[in-house]
């Protein structure tokens, strides 16, 4: 009799398969999002782009949902329509937006083809207004990006809320930490695929081209997910029918009016802005900053067999790490992290002898592949989330402030220089997994679950506002401060990374405040999801 009252959420199979699609159209996502990112040098060379022109391609990902609110407006329409409506509308707004970016980069667009005639002009028109020199390649690319921004935005909402679905009272922290991994391994997966791409078939819109098609299975994911959450609102039978509490526009005040909420909002844009804007540079950053030797042709090294090789210990290292959290007998569990570790070893070498600086940067979300199921589980379990936000500032400021002043003083030492780079790297992963594991699974403790949806979009459209402004301040104090430098690999990154940093102090700062007005009002942030 009981059994016949099990909803799909309460079928591990069908909780953590829903989990797997929706992450899946993530991993796909981020792929994305970083897919020109590697190959910032390439770009200016083959688009004529500038460090500037990169940072307003970077930032405007997110200026429809700062400037016109569309965030706010997806969130809203979360909350009216369901996870079922904005994850179809999402996944087709990325796929168009993609689409857009594939033309804009082409051949046939920059000779002239459909629509340049007009983006020239109003790329004439932006110039003579804010004196900003867009090529059309590179404003037709923002134009496209924008929409893309909109759908993974909204996505990113709307798999939160999803997740709460499905994992009320369950493993929630730890379902989040799962999708933060796997997204970011669609980081990994691109700083490594992007440049070979790119140099494979001689153009930076390969890996566009490839990314867009994968956007498309995400969307076919989607569909299958609408079906999949329409069964599990009629297994639930009312039990969560917005109907018995709808949504009302002036529930929207008790977000609003809540300083908590504003606190934890504050701190995600100021963590996720000196994370994801550096990304975009961070290549072009260690390639500044350390000395990379040209392979000669014909080298071992440098061959697409070693690049698949590398994919295939990247997978070793992912699988391993993530199995290690799951295993139940101590001598299984430690021999998957020993060999998660000496893979990670085995990479980062192969890394060193192929003298890329994508490469190095690529094993950045691999730690945060392991740790943050880990940190999630922790939440769940044990509790500490505000804690874990105070650590991840520290470490924030740390690897940035390591970036900018230690370093430059290994240039010319390059088996120290590259020892510094990946560990940096991989403690600034393993920072990262500590917002998700944390943050997010904290926001249901703190508003009522009819407005989730509305809340995730209000953290995420303040966390835009970072996300747009800081590719483009990079962009701008990386102009200002290299007056004369014309090759790309020889800019100053101090004066931008101690920028970075400063974030990190101020997170710090706010984090410290979070864990008193935790302490004084028994928010429960610091309290386990499940009650053992």
């Amino acid at each position: 009799m009981e059994q016949a009252k099990l909803s799909l959420r309460d079928k591990p199979a069908a909780r953590w398969g829903a989990l797997a699609i929706i992450s899946l159209t993530m991993f796909f996502a981020y792929m994305f999002v970083d897919v020109l990112s590697p190959v910032k040098t390439l770009v200016e060379t083959e688009l004529g782009w500038d460090s500037t022109v990169f940072g307003l391609y970077g930032g405007s990902e997110f200026f429809l949902n700062v400037f016109v609110g569309f965030l706010i407006l997806a969130g809203i329409i979360l909350d009216k329509m369901g996870v079922r409506f904005t994850a179809l509308l999402s996944g087709s707004l990325m796929v168009i937006g993609a689409l857009i970016k594939v033309y804009a980069l082409s051949a046939t667009f920059r000779n002239g083809g459909p629509g340049y005639d007009a983006i020239n002009s109003f790329s004439g028109f932006i110039h003579g207004i804010t004196g900003w020199n867009l090529p059309p390649t590179a404003l037709c690319a923002c134009l496209g990006f924008m929409l893309f921004g909109c759908g993974t935005e909204m996505a990113g909402v709307t798999v939160s809320r999803a997740i709460v679905k499905w994992f009320k009272g369950k493993e929630m922290a730890l379902a989040m930490g799962i999708e933060m991994a796997l997204a970011r391994f669609g980081v990994f997966a691109i700083f490594r695929l992007s440049p070979w791409l790119a140099k494979e078939f001689e153009s930076v819109q390969a890996p566009v081209i490839f990314c867009a098609l994968l956007l498309c299975i995400g969307l076919i994911l989607y569909v299958v997910y609408y079906f999949m959450d329409k069964a599990l609102d009629k297994d639930l039978e009312g039990e969560e029918e917005e109907a018995e509490e709808p949504f009302k526009f002036s529930d929207l005040g008790k977000v609003f009016g809540s300083g908590v909420f504003w606190v934890v909002a504050i701190l995600c844009v100021l963590y996720y802005s000196a994370i994801f804007p550096f990304q975009k540079y961070a290549v072009n950053m260690l390639q500044c900053n350390l000395t990379f030797h040209e392979l000669p042709a014909g080298s071992f090294w440098a061959s697409s067999s070693v690049t698949m090789v590398q994919y295939v210990i990247m997978l070793v290292v992912a699988a391993t790490a993530f199995m290690y959290n799951f295993m139940k007998r101590k001598a299984l569990k430690n021999t998957m992290l020993l060999l998660s570790i000496l893979s990670l070893v085995l990479y980062c070498y192969m890394g060193y002898m192929r003298q890329s600086a994508e490469s190095i940067f690529a094993v950045f979300p691999l730690l945060a592949v392991g740790i943050t199921p880990i940190l999630g589980s922790y939440v769940d379990h044990k509790g500490k989330a505000a804690s874990m936000l105070v650590l991840g500032s520290l470490l924030l400021i740390l690897c940035h402030l390591t970036f900018a002043f230690v370093l430059p003083l290994f240039k010319t030492s390059q088996v120290g220089g590259v020892i510094v780079a990946y560990v940096t790297i991989l403690v600034l992963g393993a920072s990262f997994s500590l917002v998700p594991a944390s943050l997010w699974p904290s926001v249901p403790k703190l508003v009522d679950a009819k407005i989730i949806g509305s809340a995730y979009a209000l953290i995420f459209w303040i966390q835009n506002i970072g996300l747009w402004l800081f590719p483009l301040l990079i962009g701008k104090v990386l102009d200002k401060t290299n007056v004369g430098v014309t090759d790309p690999t020889q800019l100053n990154y101090t004066a931008p990374l101690i920028m970075l940093a400063g974030l990190g102090v101020v997170a710090l700062v706010i984090g410290l405040i979070l864990k008193v007005v935790d302490k004084k009002r028994h928010l429960g942030l610091e309290e386990p999801n499940i009650r053992e």
